[in-house]
């Protein structure tokens, strides 16, 4: 879906092309979830008891590659006088411990409305989709991609959450990349100041207990 959405809108993508079960690469380095041991009440048995150089080895060859290849791509857009609007796309499972999750889509944001507040706007006018705003998961995470590349650089972005079984296949893959390259560039019309450099800060400076963890695994 991501990939048909770049292409759609002849815009870079960094596809981290891993499970986050094996790392996830949208967490700090010094979060505890970064490889993840238990997943919804299962154990993934290629996590448990790994050595402190095992962990080191799947940092060095997964998660610093990925890492560097977003920051790379950051950078260029600055250096080409435009700062970038960077927009993270994960998927989330349609049910966690029993409980179906209503939501089609949603937004994950934390200080920085710029481009948020505008994409909820425009997910809105897809006919039949419930729209989530920060669930089922916060957009308020110490570390994660977001915070490093773009908060921390005062740069506008949003995390865009869809649920799994609409994009299990080729044809929902489809139909959500025209959604989205619908929707993304309404937004960015809507939206002001996007590609100035602004510091909002955020919520997570403040101390704040935030739910962690998005994507594919939970």
């Amino acid at each position: 879906m991501a990939a048909g959405l770049a292409e759609a809108l002849g815009a870079p993508a960094v596809l981290s092309r891993f499970s986050r079960l094996l790392i996830d690469p949208n967490r700090g380095l010094d979060d505890p979830t970064l490889i993840m041991q238990l997943s919804d009440g299962l154990v993934i048995p290629g996590n448990v008891g790994l050595s402190a150089s095992e962990i080191e080895a799947r940092i060095e060859r997964f998660y610093r590659p990925y890492d560097r290849a977003v920051g790379q791509a950051v950078e260029a857009g600055i250096a080409a006088g435009k700062p970038p609007v960077i927009v993270s796309v994960h998927s989330f499972t349609q049910a966690w411990k029993g409980v179906a999750r209503p939501w089609a889509a949603s937004v994950l944001w934390d200080k920085d409305p710029r481009f948020a507040l505008p994409l909820l706007d425009a997910l809105r006018t897809i006919p039949d989709v419930v729209v989530g705003d920060n669930v089922p998961y916060s957009g308020q995470l110490k570390g994660d991609t977001l915070n490093r590349h773009a908060t921390m650089r005062g740069l506008a972005h949003a995390l865009i959450e869809l649920r799994q079984d609409l994009i299990f296949g080729t044809d929902g893959q489809a139909e959500w990349a025209c959604h989205l390259a619908r929707v993304l560039p309404a937004a960015l019309s809507a939206g002001e100041r996007l590609h100035e450099i602004e510091h909002h800060g955020s919520n997570t400076e403040a101390g704040l207990d935030v739910a962690k963890g998005c994507g594919s695994h939970g």
